[in-house]
């Protein structure tokens, strides 16, 4: 049973993800755009990869595969709290891009598995680049966070298509 367009793009932080997502969107083809949803959204703080990897199987893969309403709810960083929930139009392919998306359960809901990966001193470049002071600080707990979740889920066998982002 097709899942409808369902695309996942994972790969460490600073890999390029997001970039990649957004060139994705913008050059779909045919006319149904599709949604993007960002794990960045997701993840409830900094001790979330694998919540957020949780939380998309739960409200938008297993309900939309089953025809259900699906739907994430967005976390408030500066609040620190769950914040209003988004639903999923069941019409439009969806794109979910971020560190921790394709787990073993994830995979089997999408129709293409992307992996991105890059060199570690170009992805920490980047990544501090792009959030600066409020990632400094986390940036080594987010590693360890993201080799478990390599080590517990093995997200790039998964990958029909693997890139790199240097």
């Amino acid at each position: 049973m097709s899942t409808r367009n369902v695309v996942l793009l994972d790969g460490p932080s600073g890999a390029g993800k997001s970039t990649l997502a957004d060139r994705l969107v913008a050059g779909w083809p045919g006319i149904a755009r599709p949604q993007l949803v960002r794990l960045d959204d997701i993840y409830p703080g900094w001790g979330g990869l694998r919540a957020a990897g949780e939380h998309v199987q739960r409200f938008i893969l297993e309900p939309r595969a089953a025809h259900r309403e699906a739907r994430w709810q967005r976390f408030d960083w500066s609040a620190d709290a769950p914040a209003e929930w988004h639903e999923v139009d069941p019409e439009r392919p969806l794109l979910i891009e971020g560190c921790g998306v394709l787990t073993r359960a994830n995979a089997r809901l999408a129709d293409v598995r992307i992996w991105l990966d890059a060199p570690d001193e170009v992805r920490k470049r980047r990544a501090l680049e792009r959030d600066g002071e409020n990632y400094a600080p986390h940036w080594d707990d987010w590693q360890r966070q993201w080799e478990s979740f390599v080590e517990r889920e093995s997200p790039e066998s998964w990958a029909d298509l693997r890139l790199d982002g240097s």
